[in-house]
């Protein structure tokens, strides 16, 4: 009879994690994230001075721009090295990266929700074309961060005359997750959760490779009712940490939100004023056709939404969230990567490998920096680096794509000679024959084999002084310029 996972405090769980260990974190923003997990082995550490020389694994940014989430993890000698999808939400975790007291790792975070998956079944990696002609190059980087970062963990390898990238596994030694119930087996049921994350393939990928699993949860039942909705088993927990609704929030900016777990109610958007961003989104709406399966990044994309709710169109399409939400209204803020009612929620992974296999219609999403190739940069900004997260994936695999931002970024050009992170390559899309297009306030772009070319401009907008002059290359211009409306 096999021995059932062990029910114990935060800080005795913790305490098993050996110094070197491989340590995933599930979690979503603020979703899903065990943070009274995080909390204890800041303290732990703190406190004795172990474990020392963690590498961390994570898929998705998680935390609150401050102290939660992974900010907890960011101390010199608790951490070696950090492997994550985005970094924007710890920035703690990015000072020390920025600093070079870590080394320090940005991977697209579909590739590591995938990856986790190849590494729980040991098999040799994650072979996709996802970061081609990007800084996920090896001879581009290869996703490191800093100075201090060496190992690859990319290549670029050849199959059947074909170009891939080849992202090395991640063996994982403890893995913490989080849940709302378990049963005296230790099956998890996430019952009141937003999300699902990739909770089953961190377990799997920890106990596959002699490692430890922790699971935080609300509370615990005698027997799960219904074995199909246990997420992870018990054969695959060790160490069961009830919280008591202690530090387990549904997401970092809400206790908890009944419309991210129950479909069929109508969540209401208040219309936005009238600004540039809802002349960007409203620019952008229009691209999208009825019946389509569309995914909008955060920021500026959001407001596309609003606009579409405010104009009667929210129901003609699907919206989707990486992390798993399929229909409903995508949530905002710190609650993002949730949606207000939605149809159906699945986990991360699997929502991954349909916009991997050209399952969107359409995204769109925010741009940082473009240059003339139409090249986008959206990982670093403003003297700090913020990460690819999901970008990278669903900018390479939906059919067509629209770019949503200002002309400008406090009066300085966003369409630049040099981007500084390549995170979407132009040619490389053309090649793949998906349609693009970059939005803003003033003018519309489009996507040739000669580069960008102006397609719009907004009323009142002199194409020399307030378009050409403003950008660092000259675009093509198209014979018949239409009204930005």
């Amino acid at each position: 009879m096999r021995a059932p996972a062990t029910y114990t405090t935060a800080s005795k769980a913790v305490s098993a994690i050996p110094d070197g260990a491989t340590v995933a974190v599930g979690g979503f923003v603020g979703a899903g994230h065990p943070e009274m997990l995080t909390a204890a082995l800041e303290q732990r550490f703190l406190e004795t001075g172990r474990p020392r020389g963690l590498t961390l694994l994570y898929c998705a940014g998680q935390g609150d721009r401050a102290a939660r989430g992974l900010n907890h993890l960011a101390h010199p000698g608790l951490l070696k090295r950090v492997i994550g999808g985005h970094w924007n939400l710890a920035p703690k975790l990015g000072e020390l990266a920025l600093n070079n007291e870590i080394e320090a790792y940005n991977l697209p975070q579909g590739v590591l929700c995938a990856l986790m998956r190849e590494t729980a079944a040991r098999r040799p990696g994650l072979i996709t074309q996802v970061g081609l002609g990007t800084f996920m190059e090896p001879e581009q980087g290869g996703g490191r961060l800093n100075e201090r970062t060496t190992e690859p963990l990319v290549e670029r390898v050849t199959l059947d005359g074909r170009d891939w990238l080849r992202y090395k596994p991640v063996p994982v030694h403890a893995g913490l997750i989080r849940a709302t119930y378990a049963d005296t087996l230790g099956n998890l049921d996430m019952e009141s959760e937003a999300l699902i994350g990739e909770v089953l393939p961190i377990a799997q990928a920890a106990k596959n490779h002699g490692g430890i699993v922790i699971a935080q949860i609300e509370g615990m039942l005698d027997r799960l009712p219904d074995p199909k909705s246990v997420r992870v088993p018990g054969i695959l927990v060790d160490y069961i940490v009830a919280s008591g609704g202690i530090n387990h929030d549904q997401t970092f900016a809400e206790e908890f939100n009944e419309e991210f777990v129950v479909s069929g109610g109508a969540f209401s958007l208040p219309p936005i004023p009238e600004s540039d961003r809802k002349r960007i989104a409203a620019r952008a709406l229009r691209e999208i056709r009825p019946g389509e399966i569309v995914n909008l990044g955060i920021g500026l994309p959001e407001g596309v939404a609003a606009v579409a709710a405010e104009t009667g169109r929210l129901g003609e399409f699907t919206l989707t969230v990486e992390s798993g939400p399929i229909g409903g209204v995508p949530a905002s803020g710190l609650n993002f990567g949730c949606s207000h009612f939605p149809e159906a929620v699945i986990d991360q992974p699997a929502q991954f490998d349909f916009y991997d296999g050209g399952g969107l219609d359409i995204a769109v999403l925010g741009a940082v920096e473009v240059d003339a190739q139409g090249s986008v940069n959206v990982a670093s900004m403003g003297g700090r680096f913020a990460g690819v997260g999901g970008f990278m994936n669903i900018a390479h695999s939906a059919r067509r794509l629209v770019f949503c931002s200002t002309f400008l970024a406090k009066q300085q050009p966003k369409f630049v000679e040099k981007i500084r992170h390549v995170c979407f390559h132009g040619p490389s899309a053309l090649a793949r024959g998906q349609q693009v297009l970059y939005v803003t306030e003033r003018a519309v772009f489009e996507l040739t084999p000669q580069g960008l070319r102006l397609i719009e401009t907004a009323p009142g907008v002199d194409v020399g002084n307030d378009i050409l002059a403003r950008m660092q290359f000259r675009p093509a211009i198209a014979e018949n310029l239409a009204t930005l409306s």
